[in-house]
């Protein structure tokens, strides 16, 4: 079983507040699955549970929609948003692009220390056979070589992204062989890192997030055409 303790306390959350750790606690129960497609989030509960008054819920709400986690629609409340194929790629082109980014500005920043984060990321991702321990480490590899850009606007949104993408991942990981793979173009970006090839970095960066992205949607696409024919 999945422990949403664990994989929420590996996301990058700069927000401290109360609204900030309300949507942190949530966002783990819809990357796990704890809260369902269409469920809806009560907003007197949800107070209620985090001894909150409803402002920063509603503030929360917010947090969640921007990351794609939730949809608010008048009359019908605040539900938690479906695995919609479409999303999975726009998350994707965005990733592939903000990452991108960020490692250029990392690169000449990154200390071994930094190499070391990585290296020891993808050890314990190839190492992992659980979906919260791989994807944990999965995200701590791109955060070593990304996180020196020293952009911390930057990182959060894609922290947002990572977020979102974690939830499709969980979703699908059963019938998705994505880890050999996964670990053999992380060694590929991480030697280009070393060796400060910055050109061959990026292309492998956003190859291998956009690959990731298209195996996603295909999953998604043949999981929801498969429920649609069973209907």
């Amino acid at each position: 079983m999945i422990n949403a303790r664990s994989v929420g306390a590996q996301l990058i959350d700069l927000d401290n507040s109360v609204a900030g750790r309300i949507a942190s606690a949530l966002s783990e129960r819809i990357v796990s699955g704890r809260l369902s497609p269409g469920e809806r989030l009560m907003q007197d509960h949800i107070a209620e549970e985090f001894r909150a008054s409803h402002v920063p819920v509603r503030e929360a709400f917010r947090k969640l929609e921007a990351q794609g986690l939730v949809v608010s629609k008048p009359r019908c409340g605040v539900r938690v948003s479906d695995l919609d194929p479409a999303m999975v790629g726009e998350v994707t082109e965005m990733r592939a692009a903000m990452e991108s980014l960020a490692l250029s500005h990392a690169l000449p920043r990154l200390r071994e220390s930094d190499l070391d984060a990585a290296r020891q990321a993808l050890v314990e991702g190839e190492a992992g056979d659980q979906i919260a321990v791989w994807e944990a480490a999965n995200r701590r590899f791109h955060l070593a070589i990304t996180a020196p850009c020293a952009m911390p606007r930057l990182m959060a949104s894609i922290s947002d992204l990572h977020r979102s993408d974690a939830r499709f991942l969980f979703a699908t990981w059963k019938q998705l062989d994505w880890q050999p793979r996964s670990a053999t173009e992380h060694r590929a970006i991480l030697d280009a890192v070393i060796r400060r090839d910055g050109d061959g970095a990026r292309a492998l960066l956003e190859a291998h997030v956009r690959e990731a992205g298209r195996a996603l949607v295909e999953r998604l696409r043949s999981t929801t055409g498969t429920e649609a024919d069973a209907a």
